[in-house]
């Protein structure tokens, strides 16, 4: 029976995975994937209700906003347009395919507040002096009808004045009231002011016409229709009428951010992902290849199944693909790795202790024993993912999406594909020929590690004293250089050109210095890509850098435009350091539960440590801190705890075997017994890392430098930091990693259906 109970676990792993796998193909052939703005080209424009006298921005209202702008979207005639509302009182759109957003921005952002009023004598009670469409002084009483009385408005030709027109239908009781105010006009004599109707547009008179001779007094304009003249261009005609039918905005709406992105661009960064993609993949296979042998041969396997059922997840759930979700789900690819090499390694400890036993019962036990670690890292992970969920927007939040895929995937390729396929291999010629499997010896890493002395963290203090005077260098960056912290964070522009030939940064600095703007900010994203950060500044002044830049560089073409309202750079900043908070908050909690809660404050101190040193590297380096940056900065915060997870997970299972081991010495075996694991993951991360911080742009260059510093700094903390500290918490309050039952407690049957 034991053997049927397994033979039918495997079963159900084989079934799971074929209807994944299947479900994966169908999916790749039949889902085109929804790319981002900063990957197809187009306008993303953030707006923000605001309060008015009469109504207050809720999100009721900013739903009703919403309907409104999206049918003047629609108007525009702009492809697959997205809007959505953000929090209460923000609505993200995006225009694809639109690289001058002026129209656009001009026609959605408008208040439109279309009102007819009565023209007065000057000087008349309760009443306020316009210009009218010539400039001359107008004076108008108080709205006799507003827009939302109209029904529909078309624009024409006007056969009489050979000009343009809008024609104007009301409806309901405004047709009434039309004719009251007409009507009251009609009775002056013709030429005299008091004739005239002013129909004004957010407080700006666009007609003010006279009623026509044959209007009779107290009758008006019967028939609930007008016409609207002005001497208007065609376009000027559309847009009116454009606004005249997509109605009032229920409140006034502020732009808070803009960005604009050329399709150059995101071909550029598909192309860079694309490629560090293939050769960090490439490169981590030859690795597992020649590291594990026909098991590396099964990991790479299930690598390639990782990246297409990763993809085809993004595609079911509708998520879009931007740049940092790009890079994450490159990163994620190298990432994957970590859970099969603790099963791998795990393995080889087993037929090592065994002494050459059975190898499918040495697998089996190596998937019992890495289990803990794969979940607890995994976890970590996830909640690293969901706050940037939670607390980022747009890009940032892609890239939290797709993390949180990526590690669930990952989850299932570990613990149901790679164990099934295992299974299958480690039979007939593997089981006669164990050594073609890669599992049986200890590889070079794992020999060197048992030369070596566990006695080398008995004195903490000393590790201690190194990782202090390293964090004090750091820090010393953000107050001698101080953080370049992005527009995101501080508000403005940044105008991204791409010139026709190589420029000298210099001088592109001084020439835009000499344009009127000596604060801004001028680096080189490229060889011919040229980015400006200055304060808030308008699209006259974004002329004037771009001809400054053509000045010094040749042709200067825009390819990325993003601006960002201050308020909206405050607020970014409070959940950056709110984001950063309840990571530390959340991995202290679990980790207190999961272990205890001298393990859980020894792992924080390491992970304080490398979010300290990626800041003063960065702040020394002057990279820009933006929105990718934080992206970055989380990931390593959740790379940093996976890997003290692996080691005090371990800490725990020995201390549980060696109960009157002095703690020092169990720190040091643990640390010790996990490094082929921590070097094996790391090699495998630093391939892909690697690629993408060589062939990336900016953006991706400094994602993956962070990253990259992260790793280092994560896989050094946890023996110079989190050990070091364990250890005298340990000393100070004894009982630091005891189990609460015997080690290994967990009893299961193995693929042979013996117990373990």
């Amino acid at each position: 029976m034991p053997r049927e109970t397994a033979r039918r676990g495997m079963t159900g792993r084989a079934v799971v995975s074929l209807v994944v796998l299947a479900a994966t193909v169908y999916l790749l052939l039949t889902t085109a994937p929804r790319l981002g703005l900063d990957l197809r080209g187009g306008t993303q424009i953030v707006l923000e209700t605001k309060d008015s006298p009469t109504v207050t921005a809720d999100a009721e209202t900013t739903d009703r906003t919403l309907e409104v702008l999206r049918r003047r979207v629609d108007a525009l005639g702009v492809a697959e347009p997205m809007l959505a509302r953000s929090g209460d009182n923000r609505i993200i759109v995006e225009l694809p395919g639109v690289r001058d957003p002026r129209e656009a921005v001009e026609v959605i952002g408008r208040t439109a507040q279309l009102s007819f009023h009565p023209v007065l004598a000057p000087g008349a009670a309760d009443s306020r002096v316009l210009d009218d469409e010539s400039g001359q002084p107008i004076t108008l009483g108080p709205a006799a009808l507003t827009g939302e009385g109209v029904d529909e408005a078309l624009s024409s030709v006007d056969s009489q004045g050979g000009g343009w027109l809008v024609s104007v239908d009301f409806k309901g009781d405004s047709g009434r009231a039309w004719e009251r105010l007409t009507g009251q006009a009609a009775c002056s004599p013709p030429g005299d002011p008091a004739r005239r109707v002013a129909i004004a547009l957010d407080d700006k008179v666009i007609s003010s016409p006279q009623v026509s001779p044959q209007v009779a007094c107290g009758v008006g304009i019967v028939g609930g229709s007008t016409q609207i003249t002005g001497r208007f261009s065609p376009a000027e005609a559309k847009d009116l009428a454009l606004l005249i039918n997509a109605g009032a905005l229920p409140t006034p709406v502020e732009i808070i951010e803009q960005r604009t992105v050329g399709p150059t661009l995101g071909a550029a960064a598909i192309d860079a992902s694309a490629r560090a993609a293939v050769i960090g993949l490439t490169l981590t296979a030859l690795f597992l290849l020649a590291v594990y042998r026909l098991a590396g041969l099964i990991a790479v396997g299930a690598l390639v199944a990782y990246a297409a059922v990763s993809y085809a997840a993004l595609l079911a759930v509708g998520a879009t693909l931007t740049l940092p979700g790009l890079a994450g789900f490159v990163l994620a690819i190298g990432m994957a790795v970590d859970a099969t090499v603790l099963v791998f390694e795990r393995a080889r400890e087993e037929h090592a202790v065994k002494q050459g036993g059975s190898l499918p019962r040495s697998v089996s036990r190596g998937f019992s024993g890495a289990l803990s670690a794969i979940v607890d890292s995994n976890v970590t992970t996830l909640l690293a993912a969901g706050l940037l969920f939670w607390l980022a927007s747009g890009p940032v939040r892609g890239f939290g999406v797709t993390l949180s895929i990526g590690v669930v995937v990952a989850l299932f390729i570990s613990l149901v594909l790679t164990r099934l396929l295992l299974h299958l291999t480690m039979r007939g010629v593997v089981a006669r020929k164990p050594r073609l499997s890669g599992l049986t010896h200890e590889g070079r890493v794992r020999q060197w590690v048992n030369r070596r002395d566990p006695e080398f963290l008995g004195k903490p203090k000393r590790w201690l004293m190194v990782a202090g005077a390293v964090v004090i260098a750091a820090i010393a960056g953000l107050f001698v250089a101080g953080p370049n912290l992005g527009v995101e964070f501080t508000g403005g522009r940044v105008v991204e050109y791409s010139t026709s030939a190589p420029a000298d940064v210099e001088r592109v600095r001084d020439a835009v210095s000499d344009a009127g703007f000596p604060r801004a900010v001028v680096q080189m994203s490229g060889e011919k890509d040229i980015s400006v950060r200055t304060e808030p500044i308008d699209e006259d002044a974004t002329e004037r850098i771009r001809t400054a830049v053509a000045g010094v560089a040749g042709d200067a073409t825009e390819i990325r435009d993003e601006k960002i309202g201050p308020s909206l750079g405050a607020e970014l900043r409070t959940k950056a350091v709110i984001a950063l908070g309840l990571a530390v908050l959340a991995q202290l909690i679990y980790l207190a539960v999961r272990f205890d809660w001298r393990l859980g404050l020894a792992t924080v101190a390491a992970l304080a440590q490398d979010v300290l040193i990626i800041l003063g590297i960065f702040a020394w380096l002057g990279k820009s801190m933006d929105g990718v940056f934080l992206a970055a900065l989380l990931t390593v915060i959740g790379y940093s705890v996976n890997d003290s997870v692996v080691v005090f997970d371990r800490v725990r299972e020995v201390r549980g075997q060696r109960r009157k081991e002095l703690f020092p010495r169990v720190v040091g075996t643990a640390v010790l017994q996990t490094l082929p694991r921590t070097i094996n993951t790391g090699i495998g991360v630093l391939f892909v890392l690697g690629a993408l911080l060589v062939l990336g742009d900016g953006s991706l260059a400094d994602f993956a430098l962070a990253l990259l510093l992260g790793l280092v700094a994560g896989t050094v903390s946890t023996v110079a930091t989190a050990g070091p500290v364990a250890i005298l918490l340990d000393k100070r309050w004894p009982g630091a990693g005891r189990p609460v039952r015997k080690a290994n407690p967990t009893r299961q049957r193995d693929d042979n259906g013996a117990v373990v």
